[in-house]
């Protein structure tokens, strides 16, 4: 098997640091490698559609969730900032893939949906981006994926309880 880029550098650290732990760095590192790798290549689907990641995930949070949701909401559920969820959705709204509409009570809360246009876009791209991901998997067998899909989500237990608690 071909060595990975983090591989060189656990053994440089080692050189320079021989008996440090280096564990954090194995994981850690490739994850971090990992991510802005498929955030480079990942997206290519997205970008022929003239959509960001970020933008797409909103659809898809309002799509799955089947109903009219706050942008607060959607913050929570797609891990951003409520600034740029905001300026996200009036992007989306804009080009006509997300409706607005105020509360009855509140004028200062809004409730989101996809608009026709919004749910045939992402009912569309899913299954393409779905098929387009699957194949940056190709060289993992599905078993193995299965197990580095477990073991991630344990590792984001592990971190969601211990950062959130960190952040309050």
């Amino acid at each position: 098997m071909t060595e990975d880029i983090v591989a060189g550098v656990l053994r440089q650290w080692q050189q320079v640091h021989p008996g440090l732990d280096t564990g954090p760095i194995a994981v850690i590192g490739r994850l971090n490698r990992c991510s802005a790798l498929l955030q480079q290549a990942a997206d290519a689907p997205l970008r022929k559609a003239g959509l960001t990641r970020p933008e797409f995930d909103i659809l898809g949070t309002l799509r799955r969730m089947d109903r009219e949701v706050t942008p607060g909401r959607v913050a929570r559920e797609t891990f951003a900032s409520g600034a740029a969820v905001t300026k996200r959705v009036r992007q989306l709204e804009e080009r006509g893939l997300i409706a607005r509409r105020p509360d009855d009570r509140d004028r200062r809360v809004a409730h989101l949906s996809l608009t026709d246009e919004g749910r045939e876009t992402i009912d569309r791209l899913l299954p393409e981006q779905l098929r387009y991901e699957a194949a940056l998997l190709d060289g993992i067998g599905d078993q193995r994926q299965e197990e580095l899909s477990a073991a991630l989500g344990e590792l984001l237990v592990v971190l969601e309880g211990r950062l959130g608690s960190l952040m309050e």
